[in-house]
C-alpha cells in the first residue's frame, strides 16, 4: 500500500487583522467596535452549497488553462543561440566546422603562394602588364646584392597583386562567405546591447580583414587578384580550437587538466607566430631583390627565433625588415608570458601530483594508498613490505593524500626504484574527481591507513570511516583493507575485507606478553618479510641464530596439493605437523578444514589436535623460511643420508643447521637477580581443551597413561601396547644410527636451563612430561640399546586411539579434576572481601560499544560494586589502604595509561582466558590519569581481580601505592594527549623518561612499553657507558646499510620483548593483501578471538631437570608424543649478575 504526503500552505490575512486591532484601540470608534465584532464579515462569505452539489460539478465549472514553459526560447534567436553556444554537443559541432574552415582557407593560401611564382608580372586582374616596367625589375634583378643594396627598388605591385587563378579565387570566395555569415551570426547572437564591444573584439576584426575583401571582388573584378593576408587566419583557427577543447570536455562531463591546456596554447601560439612570420616574410620578399620561397622563410624565421642568424638570407627591403621586426617584439611579448603561465601550471600541477591513466588502469595492476598525511617511514614500510612479494613486482602505488609532500617523501619519489612504480595524486577521497584520477574503480584494491600523528586517534578514525564510505561508494567492488585505532569504531567499515584495529591488537599483545614473555617479538618477526639474513656477518652465535631464524614467516597450501603434508592424509594432524617438521624443517601449526558448517567457513583451527584427521582438502599453515613452491627439494642418496636424514630432528638443532625450522628466537637481558645458569621458555600451541565429559574421558587417559609408564617392567601389554612397542623399537635402533653418525659430524646446540620448579608460572602441559623415563620403563623393547645412550622418547604415533590418546588437560589442582563446580564459592585466603563472589567462565555481558569479539572466560558470578574496583579506596565492603593488605597470592600486572580507552577491554581478556588455573590469576591495577567512565567500569566490574586507580608513572608515590613492589610485570602504554607535536621522532620522550625513572628506582621489575616510533627503541634501558650496547648501535647501522627493514631487531630490549611500537603492527594489514588468512590467524594467536576445536597460545619453562631432551627436535617430539602440543619459537636468556659492567653479553 502506497503512501503520500500533501502539503498545504495555510494563508492569513495579517495585514487585515493588523487594522482590526487599531480599530479597536481607536478612542472615538471604542463604542461601535463591538457592534461591529458581533457578527462575522459576509463580504466574502459564498452561497450555501445546495445538497444537490458536488465537488466534481463545481470543478466543471472552472475552465482549464494549459501553461506552456520556457516560450522565451522558442523563438528564433533562442533556438539559434541554443544550437551554437548552449547546447554542448552541436556547439561542438560548430567549433570543429569553424576550425576546418579556418585550416582549410590557410591551406588555399599555401597553394596560392606555391601556384605564383612569378611577382614582377603581378597586377589587377584582366590588366596589361607594360613591357617596360617588366624589363626594370628584370634588370635589377640580375644585379648582385651588394649592388641592390646601393640602390634598392621596391616593387609594390608585387606586395598588392597577386596571381590568383580563377577557380582558387572561387574556393578562397566560398570560405570568405562561410567565415564572414559565421562571425555575424555568433556577433547577433552574443549582442547584449552595446554594438561597438563587439566591434572593437580582436577576433572579430580579424575576420573582417580576412573575408570583406573577397567579397568586394564580386562588385569589382579587377580586385580578384588583390592580396588578402588569408594566412591571419591561423590565429583564427587557434582561437577556435581553444573553444573546441572547452566544449569537449564540457560534452564528455570531464575537467580539462590545465598543465594540457597551457601546453596547447602555447604550441598553437608559437606556431601561429612561426606561420605568421613565414607567410608575411615570404610576401614581401617579393617586392624585393631576393624571392624567397616556403622552405627558405621557414628556414630563415627559425634561425632568426632561435637567435642563430646564419646570415645566408637575410631580408633586402625595409618592408620586410619592418616585418620582422614587428613579429620579433611580439614573440618576445607573448612568448614569455605564455611561458610563465605554464611554469607557474606546472608547478601548481606538481603539487597536485600525477594522474593514473585510464589507458595505465587497463594494462596494468595498482592498488591505492589513502591516509591524511604521507610519513616517510609509514610509506616505506608499506613499500618495502608490499614489493618483498615476488608476484607485487609488476604492480603500480598510487598514493592518494590531501596533503603536499613533505621533502623527505619528495626525495624519496625520485629514487628510481620507486619512481616508476609510486604515483603521487594531491587529492582526497571524499572527491570523485579525485577518486577517478586515481582510477580507483580500477585498483586491484584500497589501502586506508589511519594517522598516527593526530593527538585525537577518535578523529583520525572518523576521518577513515569516511574515507572508507567513499570508496564504497564510488568503487563497490575494490576490496578494503582499512586501518583504525578505537575497536568501537570496526561496526562503520564492517563491510571492508580486512580490518585491522591497533588498539585491539596492541593491548592483547601486551597481556601475552606478560603470560609468554617474549611473544611481541615473535609476532613481529613473523609479520615482517625477510631472508633470515639478519646478522649473519655477526661474530656471536646468537645474532647469526637469531636472525636466521627471524626469516620465518605463516604460509598457506592445500593438502592435496603439498609435498610437505600430501603424504600424511590420513593421519592425524600431530602426527603429521611433527614427521613435517622432522623430515622438512617446517611446522605445521594449524588448518582450515574444507567441510566445515557454514558458521566456520573462516575459522582457522591453531593445533587441532590429534582427533583431527588430515584430508585432502585442507588447508594447511605452516611456519617456514619461504613457502614450498619456491623451496627444492634435495633428496639424500645412501644408508647414511637416509639414516642422518631420519634423526635430523633428534640430533640436529633446529635453527643452526635448517634454516625451515619453524621457530622464532627472542634474546632477554637478566641484568640484577642473581641467578646461575640460563633459563628457556618454550612458546607453544596447545589444544584446546573443552569442559565435557569428552575432557574427563581425556584426562582419564592421561591418568592411565601415566600409571602405565610408572609400572614394573612385568605388566602384560595388551596389542595396541606391543604394536606401539614394536614401533618404539624401530625408531629407537634409527635413532642409535643417526645419533652416532651427526655426533661424529656436527655439533649440538643444547638447551641449559635453570630449574624453575619454584616458578610462579603455570605449567598447562603437567609437569613430569618433560621428565626423563625411568630405566625400567620400556625394558622390553631396550635391551639392545648401549649404555652410553640418550633416554629415548615416545614415538608419535598417526592414529590416536582410546589407549594412546593422550591431551593434556588442566592441572591436577584445576577445579574439574577436584570436583569442584565452576558456580561454587572459591575458598581462597588472599581475596579480598569484595572478591567473595563465585568465578565462573562464560561470555563478558559488555556492550557493543566495547566493540570486540565474545571469548570465553572467567567472569564473577555477580557484578563487582564499583566502588570496590578503585584500589586502596576505603569503601563498605573494603576496608584496604595499599596493595599490600591484599595479599595477593600471585604478583600484580600494573597497566599505566593516559586514559581507560576501550582497548583495555582486549588487555583483561587473555589475561582473565578459561584455559588458565583459576588459582594462576594475576591481579590486574589499571594506573589512569583520568578517572573512568562508568561504562567502562561497568564493563571490567564482571572480571575478578581487576583494580583501577588515579596515578601516573612520573609519581614515585603513585606507583607505590599501586604495589609495584608487589608486581611481575608493569605494562606502559604510550601517552597519547601529552606528546610532542613540535617532532614526531619526539612523541615517545615523556614515556620513555618515565620508564628510565622507574628502571633506575626498580631494577627487579619487568617493563613492557608500548612506543608510537619503532627508532626510539634504542632508548629504553639506555646505559651511557654500556660498551654492548654501543656495539648493538653499530651492528644496527650496518644491517641497514645491507638494506634490512628490522636492523632494530638486534637491541635487547625489542628481542627481550619488553619494548613494542603499535606501528609494527602495519605489516599485517599490508600482509593482508596476500595472506587473506593471516589477520584471522594473528587473532586467534593472540587470544582476541575464538574458534571451537582449536588451540590457544601458552608457554612452558625448561629447566635443568629437562636436559636430557637435548635438543629442539627432540623437545619437538616430546611433546608431540605425550602432550600433543606444538612448540613454535623458544625465548632464551643469560644471567649477567656476574658479568662487569658495560661487558655485558648475551647468547
Amino acid at each position: 500500500m502506497s503512501m503520500s504526503n500533501l502539503f498545504l500552505f495555510r494563508l492569513h490575512n495579517l495585514r487585515r487583522e493588523e487594522g482590526r486591532r487599531k480599530r479597536a484601540r481607536r478612542p472615538g470608534l471604542h463604542g461601535c467596535s463591538n457592534l461591529l465584532t458581533l457578527a462575522p464579515s459576509r463580504l466574502y462569505e459564498k452561497a450555501p452549497v445546495t445538497p444537490t452539489d458536488s465537488l466534481d460539478e463545481l470543478a466543471s465549472h472552472i475552465p482549464r488553462v494549459r501553461v506552456e514553459y520556457y516560450v522565451n526560447e522558442n523563438t528564433f534567436k533562442e533556438r539559434l543561440h541554443l544550437f551554437c553556444v548552449k547546447s554542448q554537443q552541436s556547439s561542438l559541432r560548430v567549433r570543429i566546422f569553424t576550425l576546418l574552415v579556418k585550416l582549410l582557407t590557410c591551406v588555399f593560401y599555401i597553394i596560392r603562394v606555391c601556384i605564383d611564382d612569378k611577382p614582377i608580372h603581378a597586377s589587377c586582374y584582366g590588366c596589361q602588364n607594360e613591357n617596360k616596367d617588366i624589363n626594370y625589375y628584370l634588370e635589377y634583378g640580375n644585379k648582385t646584392d651588394e649592388q641592390f643594396q646601393e640602390a634598392p627598388i621596391i616593387n609594390w605591385r608585387a606586395v598588392w597583386w597577386v596571381n590568383r587563378p580563377t577557380w582558387l579565387w572561387i574556393l578562397q570566395l566560398a570560405g570568405a562567405v562561410i567565415s564572414l555569415s559565421e562571425a555575424l551570426l555568433l556577433a547577433y547572437l552574443n549582442y547584449k546591447g552595446n554594438i561597438w564591444q563587439t566591434l572593437r573584439s580582436f577576433y572579430f576584426l580579424l575576420e573582417l580583414v580576412n573575408t570583406v575583401p573577397f567579397i568586394l571582388t564580386l562588385c569589382w573584378p579587377p580586385l580578384r587578384n588583390l592580396f588578402v593576408p588569408v594566412f591571419l587566419n591561423c590565429w583564427l583557427a587557434k582561437h577556435a580550437l581553444e573553444n573546441m577543447f572547452n566544449d569537449l570536455h564540457r560534452a564528455m562531463q570531464r575537467s580539462q587538466s590545465a598543465l594540457s591546456q597551457q601546453l596547447m596554447i602555447l604550441s598553437a601560439t608559437f606556431m601561429c607566430l612561426v606561420f605568421t612570420s613565414v607567410c608575411g616574410i615570404q610576401h614581401f620578399q617579393r617586392a624585393g631583390h631576393r624571392h624567397l620561397n616556403l622552405f627558405q622563410a621557414v628556414y630563415y624565421v627559425i634561425v632568426t627565433f632561435s637567435t642563430v642568424g646564419y646570415g645566408d638570407f637575410v631580408p633586402d627591403i625595409w618592408p620586410s625588415q619592418l616585418f620582422m621586426v614587428i613579429m620579433i617584439c611580439v614573440a618576445l611579448i607573448v612568448l614569455p608570458t605564455q611561458f610563465e603561465q605554464l611554469a607557474f601550471t606546472w608547478m601548481e600541477r606538481k603539487k597536485l601530483g600525477g594522474t593514473y591513466s585510464a589507458h595505465r588502469a587497463q594494462n596494468e595492476r595498482h592498488v591505492v594508498v589513502c591516509s591524511t598525511n604521507l610519513q616517510a617511514d609509514t610509506i616505506m614500510d608499506f613499500l618495502n613490505e608490499f614489493y618483498a612479494h615476488p608476484h607485487l613486482q609488476d604492480y603500480f602505488v598510487v598514493l592518494l593524500s590531501p596533503m603536499e609532500l613533505d621533502p623527505t617523501m619528495k626525495m624519496i619519489l625520485q629514487v628510481p626504484m620507486w619512481a616508476q612504480r609510486v604515483i603521487y595524486i594531491q587529492g582526497s577521497c571524499l572527491k570523485d574527481g579525485d577518486l577517478t584520477r586515481a582510477r580507483m574503480s580500477e585498483a586491484e584494491a584500497c589501502f586506508i591507513l589511519a594517522a598516527r600523528h593526530y593527538a585525537d586517534k577518535t578523529a583520525a578514525d572518523e576521518h577513515t570511516i569516511l574515507r572508507s564510505w567513499a570508496v564504497k561508494d564510488f568503487a563497490p567492488n575494490v576490496p578494503q583493507y582499512v586501518q583504525i585505532f578505537r575497536p568501537e569504531n570496526k561496526l562503520h567499515v564492517k563491510f571492508a575485507e580486512h580490518v585491522v584495529c591497533e588498539d585491539e591488537f596492541k593491548y592483547a599483545l601486551l597481556a601475552n606478553n606478560c603470560m609468554s614473555p617474549g611473544i611481541s617479538t615473535l609476532v613481529t618477526l613473523l609479520l615482517h618479510t625477510s631472508r633470515g639474513q639478519e646478522g649473519q656477518a655477526s661474530q656471536e652465535d646468537w645474532h647469526r641464530l637469531y636472525g636466521k631464524c627471524s626469516g620465518n614467516e605463516i604460509y598457506h597450501i592445500k593438502l592435496g596439493d603439498s609435498r610437505f603434508f600430501g603424504e600424511y592424509e590420513g593421519k592425524s594432524f600431530t602426527y603429521a605437523s611433527f614427521h613435517s617438521h622432522r623430515k622438512y624443517g617446517v611446522a605445521l601449526v594449524g588448518v582450515r578444514p574444507a567441510e566445515l558448517p557454514e558458521f566456520y567457513e573462516d575459522t582457522i583451527l591453531l593445533n587441532p589436535g590429534p582427533r583431527h584427521i588430515m584430508k585432502k582438502t585442507d588447508i594447511c599453515f605452516y611456519m617456514s623460511i619461504t613457502k614450498e613452491e619456491n623451496s627444492a627439494f634435495v633428496v639424500g642418496t645412501g644408508a647414511s643420508s637416509s639414516s642422518s636424514q631420519e634423526g635430523r630432528a633428534e640430533a640436529e638443532d633446529p635453527a643452526t643447521k635448517d634454516p625451515e625450522k619453524g621457530m622464532k628466537l627472542s634474546e632477554r637481558e637478566e641484568r640484577p637477580k642473581p641467578r646461575s645458569g640460563r633459563r628457556c621458555v618454550l612458546l607453544k600451541l596447545r589444544r584446546n581443551v573443552s569442559v565435557n565429559e569428552l575432557q574427563k574421558k581425556l584426562e582419564e587417559e592421561v591418568d592411565r597413561r601415566r600409571e602405565r609408564w610408572e609400572e614394573e617392567q612385568g605388566k602384560h601389554l595388551s596389542g595396541e601396547e606391543a604394536l606401539m612397542s614394536s614401533t618404539r623399537r624401530n625408531l629407537i635402533q634409527q635413532e642409535g644410527e643417526a645419533s652416532t653418525d651427526l655426533r661424529k659430524g656436527h655439533p649440538r646446540h643444547k638447551l641449559e636451563r635453570e630449574d624453575t620448579t619454584k616458578s610462579n608460572s603455570p605449567s598447562l602441559s603437567g609437569g613430569n612430561f618433560l621428565d626423563v623415563p625411568r630405566s625400567d620403563t620400556l625394558g622390553n623393547v631396550s635391551d639392545k640399546r648401549p649404555e652410553t645412550r640418550r633416554p629415548s622418547i615416545l614415538p608419535v604415533p598417526d592414529m590416536f586411539t582410546g589407549s594412546t590418546l593422550n591431551i593434556a588437560g588442566q592441572e591436577r589442582g584445576s577445579d574439574e579434576a577436584s570436583g569442584e563446580s565452576e558456580d561454587e564459592l572459591d575458598d581462597v585466603p588472599w581475596r579480598s572481601p569484595s572478591e567473595m563472589i563465585a568465578i565462573v567462565k562464560g561470555f563478558p555481558p559488555v556492550s557493543p560499544y566495547i566493540g570486540v569479539s565474545p571469548t570465553l572466560c572467567y567472569l564473577l558470578k555477580e557484578k563487582k560494586p564499583l566502588c570496590c574496583l578503585q584500589l586502596a579506596q576505603v569503601c563498605e565492603h573494603c576496608s584496604y589502604r595499599s596493595a599490600k593488605e591484599y595479599n595477593w597470592q600471585n604478583r600484580a600486572v600494573i597497566l599505566a595509561a593516559d586514559y581507560a580507552s576501550n582497548g583495555i577491554y582486549n588487555f583483561l581478556i587473555p589475561l582473565r582466558a578459561h584455559f588458565r588455573p583459576k588459582t594462576s590469576l594475576n591481579p590486574i591495577i589499571l594506573l589512569l590519569e583520568r578517572r573512568p567512565d562508568v561504562a567502562f567500569l561497568d564493563a571490567i566490574s564482571w572480571f575478578p581481580l581487576i583494580y583501577w586507580m588515579l596515578g601516573s608513572i612520573d609519581c614515585l608515590d603513585d606507583l607505590l601505592r599501586a604495589g609495584i613492589n608487589l608486581a611481575e610485570n608493569v605494562v606502559v602504554v604510550n601517552k597519547e594527549l601529552n606528546n610532542s607535536a613540535e617532532e614526531d621522532t619526539l612523541s615517545d620522550c615523556n614515556t620513555i623518561v618515565a620508564v628510565q625513572t622507574m628502571f633506575k628506582f626498580f631494577p627487579n621489575i619487568k617493563i613492557i612499553t608500548e612506543l608510537s616510533q619503532s627508532s626510539n627503541m634504542r632508548f629504553m634501558q639506555f646505559r651511557a657507558r654500556d660498551a654492548y650496547a654501543l656495539h648493538l648501535s653499530k651492528m644496527e647501522k650496518r644491517e641497514k646499510e645491507r638494506g634490512s627493514h628490522i636492523s632494530y631487531m638486534f637491541r635487547l630490549p625489542f628481542a627481550a620483548g619488553s619494548v613494542f611500537s603499535a606501528s609494527m603492527l602495519d605489516t599485517l594489514l599490508y600482509q593482508a593483501f596476500v595472506k587473506d588468512y593471516l589477520i584471522t590467524f594473528v587473532r586467534l594467536l593472540l587470544g582476541v578471538d575464538q574458534a571451537p576445536g582449536s588451540g590457544f597460545l601458552t608457554s612452558m619453562k625448561i629447566g635443568k631437570q629437562d636436559l636430557w631432551i637435548r635438543t629442539y627436535g627432540r623437545l619437538y617430539q616430546k611433546l608431540c608424543s605425550t602432550t600433543c602440543e606444538i612448540p613454535i619459537g623458544i625465548y632464551r636468556t643469560i644471567d649477567t649478575s656476574n658479568m662487569e659492567p658495560g661487558n655485558n653479553v648475551c647468547s
